[in-house]
């Protein structure tokens, strides 16, 4: 499970790295939120989750590890893509909105599980 995660980080990075440079080429950066959320939510988050496999969670069940991934990613697919919309001007706000809250509370959730295995598989 860890190198899964590392490998969605990494994946992650190379494109928030790429819209940062579009950006900066372009001295456009109406997509500032976007790239500041790919980069922590989908890079950082991804990559601590997977050092967190790494270093203590071995003994998680298969089925529990990989649910908590899938909902992270899920989470965080829907949520870059609905800023990248946003902030684009591609969909409205108004219809975008409940989209982009939904995908928070699926991220969120991620987090919870993620949080109920470290405390369940790891030992003080």
């Amino acid at each position: 499970m860890d190198r899964k995660f590392v490998m969605a980080g990494l994946g992650y990075a190379l494109v928030g790295l790429a819209l940062g440079i579009y950006m900066a080429a372009s001295k456009n950066h109406s997509q500032l939120v976007t790239h500041a959320h790919i980069m922590l939510l989908g890079f950082v988050v991804s990559f601590i989750y997977g050092v967190c496999h790494k270093l203590w969670l071995q003994n998680v069940p298969a089925r529990m590890a990989n649910l908590q991934f899938y909902i992270h990613q899920l989470g965080t697919l829907v949520l870059l893509i609905g800023l990248f919309c946003l902030f684009a001007g591609l969909v409205p706000e108004p219809i975008l909105g409940p989209v982009l809250g939904i995908a928070s509370v699926i991220v969120f959730s991620g987090l919870v599980l993620m949080k109920v295995m470290f405390i369940k598989y790891t030992r003080t």
